[in-house]
């Protein structure tokens, strides 16, 4: 039943329609999170770093779950890890998902938003360099290198809306979001070897709940508080910040899980350019969701650019494992 289910999953996340729906889908979803984390922290009231952290924490803890369920389900039986797992596992909840969001959330107290997301966006070039240096026959090529070029060409102008950029640094700023972007680079080569003969939405499930763990801790250590403000069970519009986090946790089980599905089955350089669709997505839902104007020059070129570069680099896309 296993490898019915993995040969189908090898035919259906290989053919380029496929892949590129799914990719554009999970962009999608990670892009859709951007304003709805905003909304979550309005309806939480959180205003400090912890308590961000742990509000990411059980974000993630319950995408794990879901996910989990959700394999256990497919298959008819619970789906866990053998001994061989454990170590992308941990790597993964540690590297992918605790210590990039941990960093991440850090960071942005000392970047502006615009700032931080373009140089959040350097990820996707860091998954292609990496899965050059570790991946074979994953090599760096002139389409790559352009590709991802007008991707973050995309994404500076995408942001910027004419605020401009400064060209300080600092560790704690700058430094931690590049690493931010590493962890997150990282976890897509970790992702490519860990799923290789193993189910990646049973390992996306696992290593999003230990991660979703780490960063609870993290957050009740150091003062994190998420609580329900004027909490009814029997006032449903009291419910409305539970719904946020639902949500959240529902999209990020989806969108890893088919996005480690992508990353098992194809070159981590081809999958990692529609990573940069993620803020575009973020700026035209947020547009929608927080009543902003996205109709504007800079988003059609941001997208347009972006699109170009993830043709360029996608351009007779070959069946490959």
């Amino acid at each position: 039943m296993r490898d019915k289910t993995l040969n189908r999953s090898k035919k259906f996340f290989t053919k380029p329609i496929n892949i590129f729906l799914t990719a554009v889908l999970c962009t999608a979803l990670w892009g859709s999170a951007i304003p709805v984390i905003k909304i979550g922290y309005e309806a939480f009231e959180i205003s400090d770093t912890a308590s961000q952290m742990l509000f990411a924490g059980y974000r993630f803890l319950l995408s794990g779950i879901f996910a989990i369920l959700f394999r256990s389900i497919i298959l008819k039986k619970l789906v866990y890890p053998n001994k061989r797992d454990f170590i992308g596992i941990t790597s993964l909840g540690i590297i992918q998902t605790a210590l990039q969001y941990i960093l991440f959330y850090t960071s942005l107290n000392f970047l502006t938003g615009v700032k931080g997301s373009i140089i959040n966006a350097s990820g996707n070039f860091f998954a292609v360099i990496l899965a050059h240096i570790f991946i074979k026959n994953d090599k760096l090529n002139l389409k790559k290198i352009i590709g991802c070029l007008l991707g973050f060409i995309g994404v500076i102008i995408c942001n910027i809306n004419g605020d401009g950029l400064d060209m300080t640094f600092s560790l704690q700023g700058e430094g931690f979001m590049i690493l931010a972007a590493l962890s997150f680079a990282s976890g897509a080569v970790i992702t490519k070897f860990v799923t290789k003969g193993s189910d990646p939405t049973m390992i996306t499930g696992y290593q999003l709940g230990l991660g979703g763990i780490i960063l609870i801790i993290v957050g009740i250590v150091f003062g994190g508080k998420l609580t329900v403000p004027n909490f009814d069970i029997t006032n449903i519009s009291t419910l409305s910040p539970l719904f946020i986090l639902l949500y959240l946790s529902f999209l990020s089980s989806i969108a890893f899980s088919l996005w480690a599905e992508l990353l098992k089955y194809n070159f981590v350089g081809k999958i990692s350019i529609y990573g940069f669709l993620n803020p575009i997505f973020g700026v035209i839902l947020s547009g929608i969701l927080l009543s902003e104007n996205i109709f504007n020059i800079e988003t059609l070129s941001a997208l347009v650019l972006v699109s170009l570069g993830i043709l360029i680099v996608n351009i007779n896309l070959r069946k490959h494992s």
